[in-house]
C-alpha cells in the first residue's frame, strides 16, 4: 500500500475523476480511475484496494451493479457512493445493503475525506486480522517473543545462538514472565523444529507420580498401572523436553535425572531394562537455585548439568517499553478469536504502563482477554479495566496514607513468595493458612 491507501474512482464523467483524484492525491491516497465499471474490475482484480469511490448511474453495468461485484467477490473493501443523481430511496437500498456511505455531486469534501479515513482504517484493520488469523492457523505465533528493550534483544541472541546447540538451557524468572515461550523459541527455530517439544510443569504433578510422567512405567509396576505407560523422555525423541519449574522436584528424584542427563537412557518403573533416549533439554525456574543448594533442596552436580546456558527473563516492570507492543499483540489476538475491532485509549495504556504487573506478561495477556470479551464500545477507556488496575491509578494520583486490607494482603503475599523463593507451600506456612485457602488469594490476585 502507497500512502495512505489505495483508492479506486469510478465515474463516466471524466472531469469529476480529475477532481476528485487530484484532492484524494494530495492527501496522500494512490488514486486509480476507471470510467466505467469493466475498467474498475479489473483494476480490483490487479491491484490491492482499500476502498471505491463510484458513481451510481453509469452507461453499461451501473454503480449498483458494480457494488453487487465488489460486495460478493472483495467483501472487505469498502464501497462509497457519489453520484448526482441520489435519491431516499437509492441511499437507503445502498446502506441497508452494505454500502460504507452515500454522498450527493458535489460533497462536501472534508467530510468525504473524513469518510474516507475511515473506510480506509476499517479495510486495513480487516486485512490485518485475516493475517493473524492465518498466523494462528499456521502456529506461527506459538514462539513468537515480543518485545523491542535491550534485554529482549540479549535473550533473542542467545536463542539464536544456541537453537542448533546441544547443550542444556537453564531459562530463570518471576512466574508470568514468558519462560516457557523462549523454550519453545528456541526448539522451534532449531533443526529439532519437526520434532516433539514436549513440557512437564514440575510444580502441577504431584511427588508420588512425577517419576512415572517423566520415565514412565510397566503395567502392574505399582497400583493402578494397568497397561504400560511411555514416559516423557521416550515421548520426546530427538526432540526437546522442557521441565518447567524443576526447582520443585525433590532430591531423590534429582539424583535420578542427573543419571538420564549422563548417560542418556532410561529405566521405566517396574523394569530393569535401560533405554537409550535422545533429546534436547530446556529446563526453567523461578526459584535461586544457587541459594536452594546451600539449604540442601537442590542438588549442586545436576545444577551445573542443566546451567551451560543461563537466560535471565526480566519481569514486565523492568521492561516496560515493550507494554506496548504486548498490549497490542494480545488486543489483535483477542479482537480475531472474540470478532470485535477493539482500539485502546491514551489513558487505558498510560494506565498500562504505570501499573507494576505482579503477575508479569501473563497477567497482561489474561487482564487484555477479558477487557475485549466484555467490551462493548469500539475503544478500552479507563473504567473498562479490572478494578486492581483503576485503584492502583487512584492510589498514583493520590497517595493515600493507609493502605487498604485488600493491598496489604497483595503485598504480604508477594512478600511470602518472595522470602519463600516461589515456593508456595512454604509461603502459605509463612501467611498462616492452609494451601488450598493461599492459591485461591493467588487466583484472586492473577498470580497463577
Amino acid at each position: 500500500m502507497t500512502g495512505n491507501g489505495n483508492i479506486l474512482i469510478v465515474d463516466d464523467e471524466p472531469n469529476a475523476v480529475k477532481v476528485l483524484s487530484s484532492i484524494l492525491s494530495d492527501e496522500g491516497y494512490d488514486v486509480r480511475e476507471s470510467l466505467d465499471v469493466d475498467g474498475a474490475v479489473d483494476i480490483i482484480l490487479n491491484n490491492d484496494i482499500d476502498a471505491v469511490i463510484t458513481d451510481l448511474k453509469m452507461p453499461g453495468r451501473d454503480g449498483m451493479q458494480f457494488f453487487e461485484y465488489v460486495t460478493k467477490n472483495h467483501p472487505d473493501i469498502p464501497v462509497i457512493f457519489l453520484t448526482a443523481y441520489g435519491t431516499v430511496e437509492s441511499a437507503v437500498s445502498a446502506m441497508t445493503r452494505g454500502a460504507f456511505y452515500y454522498f450527493i455531486k458535489p460533497p462536501d469534501y472534508p467530510r468525504l475525506k473524513g469518510i474516507l479515513a475511515r473506510a480506509v482504517e476499517q479495510r486495513c484493520l480487516k486485512r490485518e486480522i485475516d493475517n493473524i488469523k492465518n498466523e494462528l492457523l499456521k502456529g506461527n505465533n506459538s514462539y513468537r517473543i515480543i518485545g523491542s528493550t535491550s534485554q529482549i534483544s540479549d535473550i533473542l541472541e542467545i536463542c539464536e545462538a544456541v537453537k542448533d546447540s546441544e547443550s542444556n538451557v537453564l531459562v530463570s524468572g518471576e512466574t508470568g514472565t514468558g519462560k516457557e515461550l523462549i523454550a519453545l523459541n528456541i526448539h522451534y527455530r532449531s533443526k529439532r523444529y519437526k520434532k516433539p517439544f514436549i513440557a512437564v510443569n514440575c510444580a502441577a504433578i504431584p511427588g508420588e507420580l512425577i517419576e512415572s510422567e517423566l520415565f514412565g512405567h510397566e503395567k502392574g509396576a505399582f497400583t493402578g498401572a494397568a497397561s504400560r505407560r511411555i514416559g516423557k523422555f521416550e515421548e520426546a525423541s530427538d526432540g526437546t523436553v522442557f521441565l518447567d519449574e524443576i526447582g520443585e522436584l525433590g532430591l531423590p528424584l534429582q539424583a535420578k535425572l542427573l543419571r538420564v542427563l549422563q548417560e542418556r537412557e532410561i529405566e521405566r518403573l517396574g523394569s530393569n531394562k535401560n533405554i537409550k533416549v535422545n533429546f534436547r533439554l530446556i529446563t526453567s525456574t523461578n526459584r535461586d537455585l544457587k541459594k536452594e543448594i546451600i539449604e540442601g533442596n537442590f542438588r549442586e552436580d545436576l545444577f551445573y548439568r542443566i546451567n551451560v546456558v543461563q537466560i535471565d527473563v526480566p519481569p514486565l516492570r523492568e521492561r516496560r517499553d515493550d507494554i506496548p507492543l504486548l498490549v497490542t499483540d494480545f488486543l489483535r489476538e483477542f479482537c480475531v478469536k472474540a470478532n470485535k475491532t477493539i482500539s485502546i485509549s491514551k489513558e487505558a495504556m498510560d494506565i498500562f504502563m504505570k501499573y507494576s504487573w505482579p503477575g508479569n506478561i501473563r497477567h497482561l495477556r489474561n487482564v487484555i482477554e477479558r477487557t475485549v470479551v466484555l467490551a462493548r464500545g469500539k475503544k478500552i477507556a479507563a473504567a473498562d479495566l479490572p478494578e486492581e488496575l483503576i485503584d492502583y491509578k487512584e492510589n498514583i494520583k493520590t497517595p493515600v496514607i493507609a493502605n487498604t486490607l485488600k493491598e496489604l494482603e497483595f503485598h504480604a503475599i508477594k512478600k511470602a513468595l518472595d522470602a519463600s523463593n516461589g515456593n508456595k507451600s512454604r509461603a502459605a506456612k509463612i501467611l498462616g493458612i492452609s494451601r488450598k485457602a493461599f492459591y485461591k488469594r493467588l487466583r484472586d490476585y492473577r498470580l497463577i
